[in-house]
């Protein structure tokens, strides 16, 4: 009884206790009173009903415990499987706290992780959106440069235009004076030319007349000097 279920050893006021596993057989009374203590126990110590619950884990174990011994009473190789059914259900239990540990691990690191990584995309996001607004405000920015290189290029363009018409219409209106005054000089000239011709043509006719004259003079006073004297 005692390889099966070993005692039970504590200290209590500096007195070391040991409680041995009794041999007692139990009766179908045992076994009511066994189911009464352990709801009591589980009811006192408010066990949770579902879930993982250490202590409804240590009230079922010792009530397993009792379990065992009452059967191992009775037929000891029967209890030596239940101590065996016993040790693979707690060798089970240690397996799934590992696995429910591990996963736990697993959940936090992988929360951890995704938050670091949240928290590194919500710092690229931020970082992107400032390049991309700062991009935007360059945009902008050559935009607006373009627009008014533009309008000044349409204000010189206009203004020389102006210009050019100005300058053209000066232009013309001095070549219409020079033309208008080229045509009144070539005018007075031509008319002093023709009051030069006519002078020149009542000269000639002066002096023509004037030759005339003066050679009818000379005949005359040729014929004079012929005349004998009587």
């Amino acid at each position: 009884m005692n390889s099966i279920l070993p005692p039970r050893e504590w200290t209590d006021q500096g007195q070391l206790w040991v409680q041995y596993v009794s041999s007692a057989p139990s009766t179908k009374k045992d076994v009511l009173l066994l189911q009464k203590n352990l709801d009591t126990k589980l009811q006192q110590k408010q066990a949770r009903e579902t879930g993982l619950c250490p202590i409804r884990e240590e009230l079922y174990s010792q009530a397993f415990d009792e379990v065992i011994r009452q059967v191992t009473v009775n037929c000891a190789e029967r209890g030596l499987l239940l101590l065996r059914v016993r040790e693979e259900l707690r060798m089970e239990m240690a397996t799934f706290q590992t696995l429910y540990e591990s996963s736990i691990a697993y959940g936090m690191r992988s929360a951890l992780c995704q938050r670091q990584t949240k928290k590194d995309n919500e710092d690229t996001i931020s970082r992107l959106e400032r390049e991309c607004a700062d991009l935007e405000a360059k945009i902008q920015n050559q935009v607006d440069r373009v627009n008014a290189m533009t309008k000044r290029a349409e204000d010189e363009t206009m203004l020389m235009t102006e210009r050019h018409k100005d300058d053209v219409t000066l232009i013309k209106n001095h070549n219409a004076q020079l033309r208008k005054t080229l045509g009144e000089k070539l005018s007075l000239d031509a008319e002093k030319k023709k009051e030069n011709e006519e002078k020149a043509k009542e000269d000639k006719e002066k002096t023509e007349e004037k030759d005339q004259e003066e050679g009818k003079k000379d005949e005359e006073e040729g014929k004079k000097e012929e005349e004998p004297e009587v």
